[in-house]
């Protein structure tokens, strides 16, 4: 007996399952499209940026320099020779 409502449990699972995916993969698949498009945009707005830049012109962008983080000393540097 114990067999029988293990297997309409998973059967009931799987059916439930499948109903709701159908139900929201359009939703979700449009909400993923929309993420896309705004990361396309951003991108083709930056390089529009970029390329409005006259020759010769320098131009500092701040958004890809990172800072650095904490104090990264491990020790000194110690030069030495070797002594037969």
């Amino acid at each position: 007996m114990g067999l029988l409502k293990t297997i309409a449990f998973l059967l009931l699972f799987y059916y439930a399952f499948k109903f709701l995916a159908r139900l929201f993969a359009p939703f979700l698949m449009k909400k993923v499209v929309n993420k896309m498009q705004e990361k396309a945009s951003q991108q083709n707005q930056n390089q529009q940026r970029k390329s409005t830049v006259k020759e010769g012109e320098t131009v500092i962008d701040t958004s890809t320099v990172k800072k650095q983080q904490g104090n990264n000393k491990v020790g000194e540097y110690v030069d030495f020779e070797e002594i037969e």
